[in-house]
């Protein structure tokens, strides 16, 4: 007589893993605020003093000094064209493709270096002695911290760029790229209300 067998239950698939929370996304952006309300303190003092001296009659800027606009605009085109270069690394990620991911980062930070050059040159141009007057003060301030903060977005991405190297962001899990990328945003934005306040309406 035969004997029925039973089929095994089959086993259940594993539990997902629990949704990790994103902690480096989120303290990129606490850093962003707190960067952005410095920068706003700033400018709000620059603009305040020079408005307050220009209502005097005085002129905001010592004699023989000057803002020249070239290379603040060319700083800003620089910028301007590091923001579609770092987009280019987070999409190269999201399609593992990390050649271009390298690429789109190593162009970013080429970028960086020439921004920095280009305020570095800006320095020499103006002719404003740093402790001469007050709008030089608040001046070397402004754009001496804005260079500090593209300095710190270049490291930014450079470490995330050598996690990528060793296989940590890829396809979808790309938060450490992501965050560089607003932090990198972040600062061409700022860099933007400071040629506008600065360079522009001087």
């Amino acid at each position: 007589m035969a004997i029925a067998t039973v089929d095994a239950v089959p086993a259940r698939p594993p539990a997902p893993e629990p949704a990790r929370p994103r902690v480096l996304f989120i303290g990129t952006s606490l850093a962003i605020a707190a960067s952005v309300m410095a920068f706003a303190g700033l400018l709000g003092i620059y603009l305040s003093a020079r408005s307050a001296t220009m209502a005097t009659g005085d002129p905001w800027l010592p004699e023989g000094a000057t803002i020249p606009l070239t290379p603040a605009n060319m700083a800003m085109v620089t910028l301007a064209l590091s923001v579609v270069t770092m987009q280019w690394a987070i999409d190269a990620v999201a399609h593992h493709d990390r050649p271009h991911a390298y690429l789109a980062l190593g162009i970013t930070a080429l970028f960086g270096v020439a921004y920095l050059n280009a305020m570095s040159f800006q320095f020499t141009q103006m002719g404003l002695e740093i402790r001469g007057s007050e709008a030089a003060v608040l001046i070397y301030v402004i754009t001496g911290a804005h260079m500090a903060m593209v300095a710190g977005a270049m490291v930014f991405a450079l470490v995330m760029a050598f996690r990528t190297l060793g296989g940590q962001y890829a396809g979808r899990d790309r938060e450490g790229i992501t965050a560089a990328a607003l932090y990198w945003h972040a600062t061409v934005a700022v860099f933007s209300v400071i040629w506008l306040a600065i360079y522009v309406t001087k």
